[in-house]
């Protein structure tokens, strides 16, 4: 499987473009920000874009959306709790970042847990892991052993969950459910910084040792 990624936006989102060298046909996960460096990852790579899988709706995930869209005509999906959480995005980013970035885009379609997600003849595992958002996704190619975390999970960290709609013992909950259940070569590319392995948080990461719980509390 093809896999490129660059680092988008003033909150340095990791943006993943996968295809199929088989049939040439991608899909774009996370555009954030920064829409013509997203372009032109998608022209270098002659890939066929026919999906926008994002892993939640967080504002900096999302703002490059419409631009992918409008280039490629891929529909953009969404785990369906998450969009109350794309609807507070364009208030959020004025709060946050001083600016108006208009209307956040639209959702053509809703994506679930045990869904496959299919990148030509490559198959990804679908699961729903909640906690930084109600309806984060994790994207898993079994077959390369690479996992799609969003921002459930990072390199010696956790994604936060002081937003509204977070919640700190359902993060953990996901964390050892969706993902700790993976075997340890599994790489892990988060939604910010850099990758890791399932292994490598499983031994090291604060939040994941034994009597760490209480990190999570409100």
């Amino acid at each position: 499987m093809i896999v490129s990624s660059i680092v988008v936006g003033m909150l340095q989102v990791n943006c993943h473009l996968l295809g199929c060298e088989a049939t040439g046909e991608g899909v774009v996960i996370d555009p954030g920000d920064n829409a013509p460096r997203v372009l032109d990852l998608i022209r270098q790579s002659g890939l066929k874009i026919v999906a926008i899988p994002n892993t939640h709706a967080h504002f900096d995930h999302v703002l490059a959306v419409d631009a992918v869209r409008t280039a490629t005509g891929a529909p953009f999906w969404l785990h369906p709790a998450d969009e109350p959480v794309l609807a507070r995005g364009r208030e959020t980013v004025q709060l946050w970042m001083g600016y108006d970035p208009g209307p956040m885009p639209a959702v053509d379609g809703h994506i679930y847990p045990g869904d496959v997600l299919r990148v030509g003849q490559e198959e990804l595992e679908v699961r729903l892991a909640p906690g930084h958002s109600p309806g984060s996704l994790i994207y898993i190619h079994h077959a390369s052993k690479q996992v799609w975390s969003g921002d459930v999970l990072f390199a010696g960290g956790v994604g936060r969950f002081d937003f509204a709609g977070s919640d700190g013992p359902t993060l953990l909950r996901s964390i050892r459910e969706q993902l700790l259940t993976l075997p340890d070569d599994y790489t892990v590319y988060p939604g910010h910084g850099p990758a890791t392995t399932i292994g490598r948080e499983r031994r090291s990461n604060p939040y994941l040792q034994p009597g760490a719980e209480y990190l999570f509390e409100s």
